[in-house]
């Protein structure tokens, strides 16, 4: 059968932007087929009233500067798409209500970042210090594994990067606590579990410590027109190469060939093949597009043994005052109730733990003069929202949980909110379901913990989905979910098939 194109994406997400990017770049005819009229999925913009608000991304780390450039601004240089960053040099600030409470700022760099987390924890600095240090260990352990091939020598494991296989197979609280880090300055640091919807007692060392590493070292940083930026700017480079870019066109099957090989999809009625094909959504929504007889077995058994990950649900506020009247200093702010992270995400329905940012604090010009908007985030999981909830009762379902943390807020930071909102708008599961057709409206794919964490993902990578021709892509593949891992795995993935299609291995 004929191929129409090289390669076909499927869907415009982070991921698939940054595969179709890369594989148009390295000459292949590239399609990327997108259900909505607009790039980006999560990375994208929406307007209510005069305000323009970013539906999802706090902040990205690993980005740096034109003069150190870190991994995400290095794969945008390489690719030629044009971004303006801005740039957030606190960590965090982080609530603790409460007697016992606190309110203590982080910052970036590393001195800087262990000075203040030693300020509030006196005596932590070297276990803190220590654990940053693991990750240039840890890279190197990785290195010398790509450099064997994935078949490293146990010997040279064990006496050059012993550290990484005492790193690897642990959670973050037991290799924070071996290098006799104090509880407070744990549970201080990790309130960034947040970020990645897992609780630092489960969630993997590697994978905790890569993040919080491309915070410190580079702060956080932002594109100045919100990140739909980030997705116009790749869907730029995609047509610069000659690649095409289908809106409204949602894949509603997947074809194969005879050998069980992926042979391309129908959109739009029609069917379009390939000599590749890679999918930014979810396994489970791939499968459920096939015809039975061609999804192995394993796959099937592997994406129905993963856990879904978190969702959230998210207030919107564009304010009628800046965020100086207002008396928002800081451009994000973790509120919480308990001070351990796993106490946060089994009362994640109680105030546990949610995010407040201010993107005026980094973009000064992100909303019109005189005004500033608040963005509200609250980890829960789809199975939270109320099985009983009928359709007429959603909005005030909505409604009472705007309030619930508006009103929390005002009392926590002892501003007034309420009387400055001009817009508002609010999203749960059930809102990231219908956007992202994902199960239970899950944002960060499948939940990285346990048997399935990173590094088993990564270990398994060859043997995880196995249908030749089918690759993956973005939150739900090997790393995970978030920004920086979606463009990370986007590239890989792309230029891996790209060589292919040319010819290679």
């Amino acid at each position: 059968m004929d191929q129409q194109f090289d390669v076909i994406v499927v869907g415009a997400g982070n991921g698939g932007l940054a595969a179709a990017a890369n594989t148009a770049k390295a000459g292949c005819k590239t399609l990327l087929l997108e259900k909505h009229n607009l790039p980006g999925g999560c990375a994208t913009s929406f307007k209510r009233g005069r305000f323009e608000f970013e539906p999802s991304l706090h902040e990205l780390c690993s980005v740096g500067t034109e003069e150190r450039p870190n991994t995400v601004y290095q794969i945008f240089k390489d690719l030629d798409a044009k971004v303006e960053w801005r740039y957030e040099h606190d960590i965090f600030r982080t609530i603790l209500k409460g007697e016992d409470g606190y309110d203590i700022t982080l910052k970036a760099g590393i001195d800087a970042f262990c000075e203040s987390v030693d300020a509030a924890v006196p005596g932590s600095k070297k276990s803190v210090k220590d654990f940053l240090a693991l990750k240039k260990k840890i890279n190197a352990a990785i290195d010398y594994i790509y450099k064997m091939k994935g078949k490293p020598k146990g010997l040279t494991m064990i006496l050059k990067h012993a550290d990484f296989m005492r790193v690897a197979g642990h959670s973050v609280e037991e290799v924070m606590t071996a290098l006799g880090m104090p509880e407070k300055a744990q549970n201080l640091i990790n309130t960034y579990w947040g970020y990645l919807g897992v609780p630092t007692d489960e969630l993997n060392a590697m994978h905790f410590l890569s993040m919080l590493y491309g915070y410190v070292t580079d702060g956080a940083a932002m594109p100045h027109h919100r990140s739909h930026e980030l997705s116009l700017a790749l869907a730029d480079v995609i047509l610069k190469h000659g690649g095409e870019v289908w809106y409204n066109s949602e894949v509603t099957k997947i074809l194969y060939n005879e050998d069980g090989s992926a042979a391309g999809v129908v959109a739009n009625g029609e069917e379009i093949y390939a000599k590749e094909i890679i999918s930014n959504i979810m396994p489970n929504a791939i499968f459920n597009m096939s015809d039975p007889d061609k999804v192995p077995e394993h796959s099937l058994k592997l994406a129905n043994a993963r856990e879904f990950g978190i969702s959230v649900a998210t207030v919107y506020l564009g304010l009628d005052c800046t965020a100086e009247e207002l008396g928002m200093k800081d451009y994000t702010i973790f509120i919480k109730s308990d001070p351990n992270p796993r106490k946060q995400y089994d009362e994640r329905l109680e105030e546990g733990l949610y995010i407040v940012n201010c993107l005026n604090r980094v973009v000064e010009d992100s909303s019109p003069e005189g005004t500033c908007t608040l963005f509200f985030t609250i980890p829960i999981f789809g199975e939270d929202v109320p099985k009983d909830l009928k359709p007429e009762e959603y909005k005030a379902y909505k409604n009472a949980v705007a309030k619930k943390y508006i009103e929390d807020t005002e009392k926590v930071l002892g501003i007034s909110i309420m009387p400055h909102i001009e817009e508002i708008s609010v999203a749960t599961p059930v809102t990231f379901a219908r956007y992202l057709g994902t199960p239970e409206g899950t944002i960060y794919g499948y939940k990285l913990s346990g048997w399935d964490s990173l590094m088993a993902r990564t270990a398994a990578e060859k043997t995880d989905f196995t249908v030749p021709g089918l690759n993956y892509c973005g939150g739900h593949y090997t790393r995970g979910d978030g920004y920086s891992s979606a463009y990370i795995t986007g590239e890989t993935v792309g230029k891996r098939v790209a060589n292919r299609v040319k010819g290679g291995v």
